[in-house]
């Protein structure tokens, strides 16, 4: 079925269908590369003529270009393919974590240019703009060789945010509320702002190059420092315009439990994030002295957290420490009662799990496997595979996945092709 334009059409709508087969022949090209005209009809169901155009248009604004390539099976002069024209186009990567920023400058294909990281320490929202601002310049002052013309600024942050509105509305890491961090950098800047969770900006890059790829349905699970999950519905993230992350790290599972940031009183992340994992693993420790975990704490001879790791943990569970494979299977279960309703909802074909956890997967994934066999349909359990997710979420790179996404989209390349 083609997508073409009726004469009945709004323009508002013309204009949709325009950027929608825009990023759609983008996306083509980027992913069959060199690709020819005939071909690229054939694969976005568009007629040859629409094809022309909206190929010339890209050639014209320098986001593709020609190439010859040799046919598979033919003789004489090569055929004329298309493929991505990156060169001279680039765009600013971030990662606010805390304390620190990321900050990493890529071409229109991904690729990284140049990167590093910084500290950042603020405490109001005056602060935290400024400060911003003041990374980004260092960043470019020590860069300004390697910088040709940037197009976009990608920002990613665990925090609840508006990325419509480019706000953070509260963070975890710092004491800030409704930040209009989008607005005052176009403002400073006249470039598009992408502000996304850093969360769904994983799972956007898991889809589109890792362990999600060509997955339609899919339930990403994150367990770190913060519990979430990043799910894709028919190839589109859900809530792409609202939120976009679904918050299950703020479910409430204990009542009687610890305050978490978001203001209510014990939910998932207070249970089964990696600080109170290790608080309960170090309790608990007390009453097993046969544990392997005591002798981890008492080889760096000091009492606080952070003589114990997740990565210590895991390694004692992979050893056989009873109590350690006892901890990691109840995270486990608890993660996976959740796990069950989302799967019932969404009947995905993969569950990534994003986690330092994934060390110990041989007990930590058949837990969160069980509970969703108990506890959700036969026909939607039975189909579901759990595997690792192919990258962490320390680099710059599901920031570019944000930027790739929106070129996919169109709506950042009509930006482009705009001037």
């Amino acid at each position: 079925m083609r997508s073409e334009v009726s004469v009945d059409i709004q323009p508002s709508h013309i204009d949709q269908i325009k950027q929608t087969n825009i990023g759609l022949v983008y996306r083509l090209i980027d992913q069959y590369e060199p690709i020819s005209r005939i071909a690229l009809s054939k694969r976005a169901q568009l007629a040859p003529a629409s094809i022309t155009k909206i190929t010339r248009e890209l050639i014209d604004a320098h986001l593709v270009k020609e190439t010859e390539f040799p046919e598979l099976g033919f003789r004489g002069r090569p055929a004329i393919g298309l493929k991505i024209d990156s060169e001279g186009w680039q765009f600013l990567c971030i990662r606010i974590n805390k304390g620190s920023l990321v900050i990493g400058l890529r071409d229109l294909s991904s690729n990284l240019v140049a990167e590093d990281e910084q500290l950042f320490s603020v405490s109001q929202n005056e602060s935290f703009l400024d400060s911003f601002a003041d990374k980004i310049d260092n960043f470019f002052l020590r860069h300004q060789s390697h910088l040709e013309r940037l197009t976009a600024i990608s920002i990613t942050i665990n925090a609840i945010v508006d990325p419509i509105n480019g706000v953070i509305h509260s963070s975890p890491d710092y004491n800030v509320k409704d930040i209009p961090l989008g607005a005052f950098l176009h403002q400073r800047t006249g470039l598009p702002i992408f502000l996304q969770h850093g969360i769904t900006a994983w799972t956007i890059a898991e889809s589109l190059y890792g362990a999600g790829k060509h997955c339609q349905n899919l339930i990403h699970l994150v367990i770190d420092d913060h519990v979430g999950a990043g799910i894709m519905t028919a190839g589109q993230i859900l809530h792409a315009g609202n939120h976009s992350v679904v918050e299950i790290g703020h479910i409430q599972i204990d009542p009687d439990g610890e305050p978490c940031y978001c203001g209510n009183i014990g939910c998932l992340e207070t249970v089964v994030g990696l600080k109170p994992i290790l608080e309960k693993a170090r309790e608990l420790a007390k009453s097993r002295p046969d544990s392997f975990i005591n002798t981890i704490i008492n080889e760096t001879g000091t009492d606080n957290i952070e003589s114990l790791t997740i990565d210590s943990l895991c390694l004692a569970a992979i050893n056989g420490d009873a109590l350690a494979s006892e901890i990691i299977h109840g995270i486990g279960e608890k993660i996976g009662r959740i796990m069950a309703i989302i799967v019932n909802i969404f009947n995905p074909e993969r569950i990534l799990i994003g986690s330092p956890l994934n060390k110990a997967q041989h007990i930590l994934y058949p837990a969160i496997q069980q509970q969703i066999a108990q506890r959700s349909l036969p026909g939607y359990s039975q189909q579901v595979d759990i595997v690792a997710a192919q990258f962490d979420n320390s680099g710059t790179l599901p920031a570019a996945a944000s930027i790739k996404q929106a070129l996919y989209s169109g709506e950042l390349l009509l930006e482009l092709m705009q001037g």
